[in-house]
């Protein structure tokens, strides 16, 4: 029986109890505490340092929301939702949940009337500073955001490298690719391909070692920089995952120049990115075009707003292909 529409309102309403529910848990590392089976609620807190009760009261939250089930005896077990949350699972939620839960991120979303009422940052009317200036003077804060991004591009590695042909490029530009984790992913599917990775040198300083648990090092060069003054030369295919959604349509068109300039002959750009749906579809690009608003005053696009915004950078939008997750590949080429 379908749920009344009132009570389907109150569950989104209630929504961010379980943001908070699932965050907390990941924190705590829950989910890996019971990798090798159940436990109670109290040896879980011992484990955790928490107060039995309150523990308990959240686990079994968690259970009738499906990301744990509970058994006699307060004994708790994965369900194959809450096995996302371990530390070496395929397809990482539990970096991504420990991000979002934090104070900064989260007073951000409580202010998003301020970005409605004027098309601005709440982050920064809440901090007084954007979110990347905000995490580089919190080193704490940073690897949080760190291990998310890396997260994050561990679940959409395997569907990107299914849906595209990435063995036709000798040389992989990464710019701003963090800790190296889709392009590790790309190199070990890839052994001819050699690869450059390109972003902050406090974020690039965290890669050796996603790149040497990958068996890639040895093919992969750690370059820091900005992206908004060059990047690596001679690279024929360059790669931008999650970059250009965190940047309005001047600086967005700027890192794409710097591509172009640097770009061999016949070269590749490669963006990774959500594409907003038609109308009424897809709600969680929707939902991300709202986040990139509240944290940074920058948004999500149309398969259009990107043609347009190539061609402003000098190119021409070739493809876009579906990846069965939530991010495309667009692809351009030199106009």
């Amino acid at each position: 029986m379908a749920a009344e529409p009132s009570g389907e309102l109150m569950r989104l309403v209630n929504g961010y109890q379980v943001s908070q529910a699932v965050h907390v848990a990941a924190t705590l590392g829950v989910a890996d505490l019971l990798t090798d089976g159940p436990r109670t609620s109290d040896e879980l807190a011992a484990a955790t340092g928490t107060q039995p009760r309150a523990l308990y009261r959240l686990l079994r939250a968690l259970a009738a929301l499906g990301v744990l089930h509970e058994a006699e005896g307060q004994r708790f077990t994965l369900t194959p939702m809450g096995a996302g949350l371990r530390s070496d699972a395929a397809e990482p939620a539990g970096p991504w949940a420990a991000f979002i839960g934090t104070p900064a991120h989260w007073q951000a979303w409580g202010d998003l009337l301020h970005s409605v009422r004027t098309g601005e940052s709440a982050f920064r009317h809440v901090h007084g500073t954007d979110p990347w200036t905000h995490r580089a003077q919190r080193p704490a804060e940073s690897a949080v955001f760190d291990r998310a991004m890396t997260g994050l591009s561990r679940r959409a590695a395997d569907a990107v490298i299914a849906a595209y042909d990435f063995g036709r490029f000798r040389r992989i530009v990464d710019v701003g690719g963090g800790q190296g984790a889709l392009l590790a992913a790309v190199l070990a599917a890839h052994p001819a391909a050699r690869g450059v990775l390109f972003d902050q040198p406090h974020v690039v300083s965290g890669a050796a070692d996603v790149l040497r648990a990958a068996g890639v090092d040895a093919r992969c060069e750690v370059v820091a920089g900005s992206f908004f003054d060059a990047v690596p030369e001679a690279g024929d295919a360059y790669m931008l995952k999650s970059i250009l959604h965190d940047w309005d349509d001047d600086a967005a068109t700027a890192i794409l120049r710097s591509c172009r300039r640097a770009m061999a002959r016949g070269g590749a750009l490669i963006v990774i990115e959500r594409v907003i749906a038609p109308p009424n579809e897809a709600p969680e690009t929707k939902l991300s075009d709202l986040n990139m608003l509240v944290n940074l005053g920058s948004q999500e696009r149309t398969r259009d707003e990107f043609a347009q915004l190539f061609a402003t950078a000098g190119f021409r939008l070739a493809d876009v292909t579906a990846t069965g997750g939530v991010v495309s590949v667009i692809e351009g080429a030199p106009a």
